[in-house]
């Protein structure tokens, strides 16, 4: 059960993609019950599957009394979603490419002891991320993106351990404009930007032209994240809902823990 509702086929092939894996390594064939709920929105780039079977993986493993690391459960959340595996580990994390478990993992190199505010504009627009990672691979963008993107994740962690909120701002801006310029040039053109998208990044820009130090970053969807210090959240807060637009504050998270609030 997905927040009340039954698992769609889709769904429910990527939860067994992840408790099927828990099987494996735990030996035990059970049959198992899952409900998850949400407090914020779902596909609407808000990062729902990728906490959500992060939240399966941890979960899973702890009931079948799997003792491994969040390194560990990162590669069995990868299953279901590939952004899952950042969110097990939480805070600033790195997931490593690679062809598999002992390649392909996330860790840490910052925990959530560095802060910076976020400010989400959320713009609710139905989308698929599945959807977005096929098509993009006929960008003809594409390889440049492969090739773009080695140099700016090393100035990303650089930018992270100098804990310049500044600099990690820039390179997100850059890369959300780069990934949607991939998935607009993809074989079905995808838009997921809505006008009011547009609205809330020119309001950014001209937020940054008065000295407010603001940056946007935008998943696989429509919604806007605002990213600045936070020192500046009620600002950069207030300057959005005068767009008349919908407003959520966010802080870094932790990591993927249990927790004795069950759902049955």
């Amino acid at each position: 059960m997905i927040d009340g509702k039954p698992a769609s086929q889709r769904e429910m092939e990527r939860i067994l993609s992840v408790v099927d894996e828990v099987r494996r390594r735990s030996g035990i064939e059970n049959r198992f019950r899952m409900e998850s709920n949400n407090n914020f929105p779902s596909n609407v780039g808000l990062g729902a599957s990728a906490s959500g079977f992060a939240a399966l993986s941890v979960a899973a493993c702890s009931a079948a009394g799997l003792k491994l690391s969040l390194e560990e459960m990162s590669t069995i959340a990868r299953r279901g979603a590939g952004s899952a595996a950042r969110s097990v580990t939480g805070a600033f994390s790195l997931w490593k490419t690679g062809h598999d478990d002992e390649e392909s993992y996330s860790y840490q190199i910052a925990s959530e002891e560095f802060q910076m505010g976020i400010v989400v504009a959320l713009i609710p627009a139905h989308k698929f991320t599945d959807d977005a990672h096929k098509d993009v691979l006929a960008s003809p963008f594409f390889h440049s993106r492969l090739a773009y993107i080695h140099g700016a994740i090393a100035e990303m962690q650089s930018a992270i351990r100098r804990r310049d909120i500044v600099r990690l701002g820039e390179l997100a801006e850059k890369d959300s404009l780069i990934l949607h310029g991939i998935t607009m040039t993809g074989l079905e053109e995808l838009i997921l930007w809505r006008p009011e998208t547009v609205s809330v990044i020119l309001e950014v820009k001209k937020m940054r032209s008065e000295g407010i130090q603001a940056h946007f970053s935008i998943d696989t969807g429509a919604t806007v994240y605002i990213n600045t210090s936070l020192e500046l959240v009620s600002v950069v807060r207030d300057r959005i809902r005068q767009l008349g637009i919908e407003t959520i504050e966010c802080s870094v998270g932790g990591c993927a823990r249990t927790t004795e609030d069950h759902l049955f």
